[in-house]
């Protein structure tokens, strides 16, 4: 059997290396083929045959998740370069989501800062991103007082994205009746587990412990009706607010 396997490990190797040869990837990809002879013919398969073969929103999903473990970077490179060569409002806002999502948050807001001027300053998309990022960085009540602003716009400023922000910040600030409002209208509305999750954990933090509770247990049934793909993703946040219930010793 291990004969076998490594004959298929092998083989499968070889397919790859002949499919990047003949599609003119051979380049960059040949060198992760043989140095990483399992991992890097299945990221190959996953960025660049099944896009070929299956298409689809699903795959296109797998491609740029499989990019990512790959260059985890790689868009804020490309998206640096793009800045530095032409500083619009929406490279500014892409390289500043790009450094967000590295965790870099203190240039993420300079660059949103930067971008929501002139005829972008009252940009929702640039407003809400600034105000993400002030939360990250713990500048809770700048945050607070952007979202405020950004809610004045009306139904386009009065997001759940905004909303979770809002009350995290109220969290922080101790102002928990707004705080709770805005967890439980996040929590209801946006996509994913991360609302819940969020408001799991405020409920906890305040003494709500059997509401913190129900909640979890929703998120589990979630879990598992949630795509596979999204399933790790989903029962990251779903944890994240369960270690807040554990006993303490």
């Amino acid at each position: 059997m291990p004969i076998l396997g490594g004959g298929f490990a092998v083989g499968f190797a070889a397919l790859m290396a002949w499919h990047a040869v003949n599609t003119g990837r051979a380049q960059q990809w040949l060198f992760i083929i043989v140095i990483a002879p399992i991992i890097g013919p299945t990221i190959y398969l996953l960025v660049n045959v099944l896009p070929d073969v299956m298409g689809g929103s699903r795959v296109r999903r797998m491609q740029a998740a499989a990019q990512k473990a790959l260059d985890p970077t790689k868009e804020y490179r490309q998206a640096k370069t793009e800045c530095d060569d032409s500083p619009t409002a929406g490279n500014l806002m892409r390289l500043a989501r790009a450094a967000a999502a590295l965790g870099q948050h203190g240039e993420a807001e300079t660059l949103f800062r930067q971008a929501t001027v002139g005829i972008h300053a009252d940009d929702p998309a640039l407003m809400l991103g600034r105000a993400q990022s002030l939360v990250e960085l713990g500048r809770h009540q700048e945050a607070v007082d952007l979202l405020v602003a950004l809610g004045d716009q009306g139904e386009k400023g009065r997001t759940p994205q905004a909303a979770l922000a809002m009350g995290r910040a109220y969290h922080a600030l101790g102002r928990f009746s707004e705080a709770d409002t805005a967890y439980d209208w996040a929590a209801n509305h946006l996509p994913g587990l991360e609302g819940m999750a969020r408001y799991a954990v405020f409920l906890a933090d305040t003494g709500q412990r059997d509401r913190a509770h129900d909640l979890i247990r929703d998120m589990d049934k979630r879990v598992t009706k949630i795509s596979p793909h999204f399933r790790k993703e989903a029962r990251t946040w779903r944890d994240f607010a369960a270690k807040t219930l554990e006993p303490t010793t």
